[in-house]
């Protein structure tokens, strides 16, 4: 038993440096090569790398408070619910595999752009979908981690519900 979790733990961690990684090389190849609001077309009209640095949260949201208010709701109170998220990965036993890969990009992914905002103020996002019906905004690879972390973890609690019942929260 201790053999499989010490396996599962190796795995968290190998997702959690992976998404980390792929996150920061590549914000660090498009802050050296790429020039600000300049559009590349990389699949036609459906997928444009730019770049542009966004200082708030989610599409820009919250890039006009206050700088002490800024570091407690995007750097403080994230890096909490973070090490939540991974005191609980790590801790609990009864966790699906869909649960834990979910939960590991969530914190993967939250954690790059909050060691953006630490190291430079501001998260570097460059890539920008369209997928005619609809499109996104400009995001990077740690906001595409945290969006899949969201969809397998409510995929697994509220369509599949195989841990929905048994997730609590401990005291």
């Amino acid at each position: 038993m201790k053999a499989k979790r010490a396996l599962r733990n190796f795995l968290v961690i190998v997702i959690l440096i992976s998404n980390i990684s792929c996150d920061q090389i590549s914000k660090d190849i498009v802050r050296q090569k790429i020039e600000y609001n300049t559009h590349i077309n990389v699949i036609s009209k459906y997928l444009i790398l730019t770049k542009v640095e966004n200082t708030g949260a989610f599409l820009g949201l919250g890039n006009s408070i206050p700088r002490s208010i800024y570091k407690l709701l995007m750097i403080v109170l994230p890096l909490i619910v973070i090490g939540y998220a991974f005191y609980y990965l790590m801790k609990r036993n009864n966790l699906s595999k869909l649960l834990i890969i979910g939960i590991s990009f969530a914190i993967g992914g939250g954690f790059g752009n909050i060691y953006d905002r630490i190291l430079y103020g501001s998260v570097t996002d460059f890539l920008y979908f369209d997928f005619v019906l609809f499109h996104t905004g400009i995001v990077n690879m740690a906001d595409i981690s945290v969006t899949i972390g969201f969809f397998m973890i409510t995929y697994e609690l509220f369509i599949n519900r195989k841990e929905f019942k048994s997730i609590t929260i401990e005291k």
